[in-house]
Protein backbone atom coordinates (compact mmCIF):
# COMPACT_ATOMS: atom_id res chain seq x y z
CA UNK A 1 0.00 0.00 0.00
CA UNK A 2 2.57 2.65 0.70
CA UNK A 3 4.65 1.58 -2.54
CA UNK A 4 1.72 2.59 -4.14
CA UNK A 5 1.41 6.23 -2.64
CA UNK A 6 4.77 6.59 -3.37
CA UNK A 7 4.39 5.87 -7.19
CA UNK A 8 1.16 7.94 -7.31
CA UNK A 9 2.52 10.62 -5.82
CA UNK A 10 5.82 10.76 -8.45
CA UNK A 11 3.75 10.07 -11.61
CA UNK A 12 -0.12 10.91 -10.57
CA UNK A 13 -1.41 7.78 -11.36
CA UNK A 14 -1.80 4.76 -9.74
CA UNK A 15 -0.58 1.63 -9.94
CA UNK A 16 -2.80 0.30 -12.20
CA UNK A 17 -2.19 3.27 -14.94
CA UNK A 18 -5.45 4.78 -13.65
CA UNK A 19 -5.59 8.68 -13.24
CA UNK A 20 -5.63 9.31 -9.39
CA UNK A 21 -9.12 10.94 -8.15
CA UNK A 22 -7.92 12.25 -4.68
CA UNK A 23 -7.31 15.88 -6.55
CA UNK A 24 -11.14 15.72 -8.30
CA UNK A 25 -12.12 14.67 -4.70
CA UNK A 26 -10.22 17.44 -2.95
CA UNK A 27 -11.40 20.02 -5.45
CA UNK A 28 -15.45 18.80 -4.59
CA UNK A 29 -14.72 19.05 -0.87
CA UNK A 30 -13.16 22.14 -1.39
CA UNK A 31 -15.58 23.33 -3.25
CA UNK A 32 -18.79 22.25 -1.08
CA UNK A 33 -16.87 24.03 1.81
CA UNK A 34 -16.68 27.10 -0.15
CA UNK A 35 -20.29 26.64 -1.46
CA UNK A 36 -21.44 26.08 2.71
CA UNK A 37 -19.26 29.48 3.99
CA UNK A 38 -20.50 31.69 0.95
CA UNK A 39 -24.37 31.12 2.10
CA UNK A 40 -23.49 31.34 5.45
CA UNK A 41 -22.02 34.68 4.66
CA UNK A 42 -24.29 35.77 2.98
CA UNK A 43 -26.96 34.77 5.72
CA UNK A 44 -24.84 36.06 8.56
CA UNK A 45 -25.11 39.13 6.65
CA UNK A 46 -28.94 39.75 6.46
CA UNK A 47 -28.97 38.56 10.07
CA UNK A 48 -26.72 41.23 11.16
CA UNK A 49 -28.32 43.87 9.03
CA UNK A 50 -31.77 42.96 11.22
CA UNK A 51 -30.19 46.05 13.82
CA UNK A 52 -31.11 48.32 10.51
CA UNK A 53 -34.54 47.40 11.20
CA UNK A 54 -34.26 47.88 15.00
CA UNK A 55 -32.86 47.32 18.04
CA UNK A 56 -36.03 44.34 18.85
CA UNK A 57 -35.18 43.23 15.39
CA UNK A 58 -31.98 42.27 16.36
CA UNK A 59 -32.70 41.13 19.72
CA UNK A 60 -34.93 38.74 17.99
CA UNK A 61 -32.94 37.14 15.30
CA UNK A 62 -30.31 36.68 18.33
CA UNK A 63 -32.70 34.47 20.19
CA UNK A 64 -34.19 32.75 17.72
CA UNK A 65 -30.33 31.35 17.14
CA UNK A 66 -30.79 30.49 20.81
CA UNK A 67 -33.74 27.94 20.24
CA UNK A 68 -35.92 30.56 21.96
CA UNK A 69 -38.75 28.84 19.99
CA UNK A 70 -37.51 25.69 22.16
CA UNK A 71 -36.16 26.79 25.41
CA UNK A 72 -37.90 29.91 25.84
CA UNK A 73 -37.50 33.46 25.84
CA UNK A 74 -34.16 32.85 28.09
CA UNK A 75 -32.78 30.72 25.02
CA UNK A 76 -29.83 28.38 25.01
CA UNK A 77 -26.73 30.58 24.09
CA UNK A 78 -24.49 27.21 23.75
CA UNK A 79 -26.08 26.72 20.63
CA UNK A 80 -24.82 29.79 18.58
CA UNK A 81 -21.11 27.51 19.58
CA UNK A 82 -22.42 24.82 18.26
CA UNK A 83 -23.31 26.73 14.90
CA UNK A 84 -19.91 28.58 15.35
CA UNK A 85 -17.83 25.60 15.82
CA UNK A 86 -19.14 24.15 12.43
CA UNK A 87 -18.28 27.20 10.77
CA UNK A 88 -14.73 27.05 12.18
CA UNK A 89 -14.20 23.10 11.13
CA UNK A 90 -15.62 24.44 7.58
CA UNK A 91 -13.50 27.23 7.76
CA UNK A 92 -9.98 24.92 8.36
CA UNK A 93 -10.87 23.02 6.07
CA UNK A 94 -11.87 25.29 3.25
CA UNK A 95 -8.22 27.04 4.01
CA UNK A 96 -6.37 24.05 3.80
CA UNK A 97 -7.82 22.73 0.46
CA UNK A 98 -7.28 26.12 -1.16
CA UNK A 99 -3.76 26.02 -0.44
CA UNK A 100 -3.06 23.63 -2.52
CA UNK A 101 -3.53 26.09 -5.63
CA UNK A 102 -1.68 28.72 -3.48
CA UNK A 103 2.00 29.58 -5.34
CA UNK A 104 4.54 28.21 -3.00
CA UNK A 105 7.40 29.74 -3.91
CA UNK A 106 8.78 32.98 -6.29
CA UNK A 107 8.86 31.15 -9.35
CA UNK A 108 5.36 29.98 -9.39
CA UNK A 109 4.34 33.44 -7.82
CA UNK A 110 6.32 34.96 -11.17
CA UNK A 111 4.40 32.84 -13.55
CA UNK A 112 1.44 33.61 -11.78
CA UNK A 113 1.81 37.39 -11.67
CA UNK A 114 3.26 37.29 -15.19
CA UNK A 115 0.20 35.05 -17.25
CA UNK A 116 -2.08 37.74 -15.23
CA UNK A 117 -1.11 40.56 -16.99
CA UNK A 118 -0.13 38.92 -19.94
CA UNK A 119 -3.72 37.51 -20.71
CA UNK A 120 -5.83 40.47 -18.61
CA UNK A 121 -8.10 38.10 -17.96
CA UNK A 122 -11.43 38.99 -15.64
CA UNK A 123 -11.44 35.45 -13.98
CA UNK A 124 -8.10 34.78 -13.42
CA UNK A 125 -7.45 38.65 -11.68
CA UNK A 126 -10.77 37.34 -10.08
CA UNK A 127 -9.32 34.42 -8.66
CA UNK A 128 -5.66 36.71 -7.52
CA UNK A 129 -8.32 38.97 -5.20
CA UNK A 130 -9.83 35.75 -4.11
CA UNK A 131 -6.47 34.52 -2.86
CA UNK A 132 -5.22 37.07 -1.43
CA UNK A 133 -8.60 37.89 0.63
CA UNK A 134 -8.79 34.41 1.56
CA UNK A 135 -5.90 34.42 2.73
CA UNK A 136 -6.27 37.66 5.05
CA UNK A 137 -9.85 35.88 6.16
CA UNK A 138 -7.97 33.25 7.65
CA UNK A 139 -6.02 35.23 10.20
CA UNK A 140 -8.80 38.07 10.63
CA UNK A 141 -11.85 35.85 11.10
CA UNK A 142 -10.77 33.80 13.80
CA UNK A 143 -11.01 36.09 16.68
CA UNK A 144 -14.42 37.07 15.51
CA UNK A 145 -15.71 33.09 15.75
CA UNK A 146 -13.34 32.77 18.91
CA UNK A 147 -14.96 35.35 20.85
CA UNK A 148 -18.53 34.24 18.88
CA UNK A 149 -17.58 30.57 19.88
CA UNK A 150 -16.59 31.34 23.75
CA UNK A 151 -19.09 34.26 24.31
CA UNK A 152 -22.53 33.05 23.00
CA UNK A 153 -24.46 35.03 25.48
CA UNK A 154 -22.70 38.55 24.73
CA UNK A 155 -24.56 38.78 21.24
CA UNK A 156 -27.33 41.55 21.27
CA UNK A 157 -27.89 44.64 20.27
CA UNK A 158 -26.09 46.85 22.91
CA UNK A 159 -23.82 43.99 23.86
CA UNK A 160 -22.69 43.81 20.48
CA UNK A 161 -22.58 47.20 19.74
CA UNK A 162 -20.22 47.74 23.08
CA UNK A 163 -17.74 45.37 21.85
CA UNK A 164 -17.71 46.81 17.90
CA UNK A 165 -16.82 50.43 19.77
CA UNK A 166 -15.39 49.99 23.11
CA UNK A 167 -13.41 46.80 22.75
CA UNK A 168 -11.98 48.42 18.87
CA UNK A 169 -13.51 45.21 17.31
CA UNK A 170 -14.69 47.88 14.25
CA UNK A 171 -10.56 47.88 13.70
CA UNK A 172 -11.14 44.39 12.72
CA UNK A 173 -14.49 44.49 11.45
CA UNK A 174 -13.95 47.02 9.01
CA UNK A 175 -11.19 44.81 7.42
CA UNK A 176 -13.28 41.50 7.24
CA UNK A 177 -16.10 43.43 5.63
CA UNK A 178 -15.08 43.40 2.68
CA UNK A 179 -11.98 40.75 2.68
CA UNK A 180 -15.45 38.02 3.46
CA UNK A 181 -17.49 40.42 0.50
CA UNK A 182 -15.32 40.30 -2.16
CA UNK A 183 -14.19 36.79 -1.32
CA UNK A 184 -17.36 35.58 -0.89
CA UNK A 185 -19.08 36.93 -3.48
CA UNK A 186 -15.66 35.74 -6.66
CA UNK A 187 -16.03 32.49 -4.80
CA UNK A 188 -19.77 32.17 -5.85
CA UNK A 189 -19.18 33.23 -8.94
CA UNK A 190 -16.54 31.08 -9.76
CA UNK A 191 -18.02 27.91 -8.63
CA UNK A 192 -21.01 28.53 -11.35
CA UNK A 193 -18.41 28.60 -13.61
CA UNK A 194 -16.18 25.67 -12.17
CA UNK A 195 -19.40 23.41 -12.01
CA UNK A 196 -21.83 24.50 -15.32
CA UNK A 197 -24.25 25.71 -13.06
CA UNK A 198 -26.91 28.80 -14.41
CA UNK A 199 -24.71 28.41 -17.52
CA UNK A 200 -27.68 29.37 -19.47
CA UNK A 201 -27.62 33.01 -18.08
CA UNK A 202 -24.06 33.50 -19.92
CA UNK A 203 -20.87 34.62 -18.34
CA UNK A 204 -21.72 37.73 -18.98
CA UNK A 205 -24.88 37.75 -17.06
CA UNK A 206 -22.89 35.79 -13.88
CA UNK A 207 -20.39 38.53 -13.56
CA UNK A 208 -23.12 41.52 -13.54
CA UNK A 209 -24.75 39.31 -10.97
CA UNK A 210 -21.57 38.79 -9.50
CA UNK A 211 -21.02 42.78 -9.33
CA UNK A 212 -24.34 43.37 -8.29
CA UNK A 213 -24.00 40.91 -5.44
CA UNK A 214 -20.84 42.17 -4.30
CA UNK A 215 -22.57 46.08 -4.04
CA UNK A 216 -25.35 45.02 -2.39
CA UNK A 217 -23.53 42.93 0.08
CA UNK A 218 -20.98 46.05 0.96
CA UNK A 219 -23.96 48.78 0.74
CA UNK A 220 -25.63 46.75 4.08
CA UNK A 221 -22.34 45.45 5.59
CA UNK A 222 -21.00 49.40 6.05
CA UNK A 223 -24.32 50.08 6.48
CA UNK A 224 -25.22 48.09 8.99
CA UNK A 225 -20.94 48.76 10.39
CA UNK A 226 -22.21 52.41 10.50
CA UNK A 227 -25.73 51.62 12.89
CA UNK A 228 -23.31 49.22 15.09
CA UNK A 229 -20.69 52.91 15.74
CA UNK A 230 -23.40 54.73 16.33
CA UNK A 231 -25.30 52.54 19.35
CA UNK A 232 -22.16 52.22 20.55
CA UNK A 233 -20.71 55.15 20.76
CA UNK A 234 -23.63 56.19 22.85
CA UNK A 235 -22.86 53.54 25.38
CA UNK A 236 -20.96 53.92 28.50
CA UNK A 237 -17.88 52.82 27.94
CA UNK A 238 -17.50 52.25 31.65
CA UNK A 239 -20.17 49.58 32.31
CA UNK A 240 -18.96 45.88 31.35
CA UNK A 241 -20.74 43.93 28.18
CA UNK A 242 -22.29 41.42 30.19
CA UNK A 243 -24.02 44.32 32.00
CA UNK A 244 -25.34 45.57 28.29
CA UNK A 245 -26.30 42.11 27.87
CA UNK A 246 -28.41 41.90 30.92
CA UNK A 247 -30.03 45.59 29.70
CA UNK A 248 -30.89 43.85 26.34
CA UNK A 249 -32.94 41.11 27.78
CA UNK A 250 -34.51 43.53 29.86
CA UNK A 251 -35.49 46.10 27.54
CA UNK A 252 -35.21 44.34 24.08
CA UNK A 253 -37.49 41.15 25.55
CA UNK A 254 -39.59 43.29 26.75
CA UNK A 255 -40.45 45.11 23.39
CA UNK A 256 -39.16 48.10 25.12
Amino acid sequence: MREDKIIESYTGVTPQRKKSKVPAKLDFWQSATGLFLGLFMLAHLLFVSSILISKEAMYKVTKFFEGSMIFGEAGEPRLVSIIVAIVIIALVVHAFLALRKFPINYKQFLALRVHKDLMKHGDTSYWAIQAATGFAIFFLAMPHVFIMLTQPENIGPSASSYRFYHQDFYLLYALLLFAVEFHGSIGLYRLCIKWGWFEGLGIKALRAIKLALTAFCLILGIASYVAYMQIGHGLDGDKSIKEYRIIDEHTQGKGE
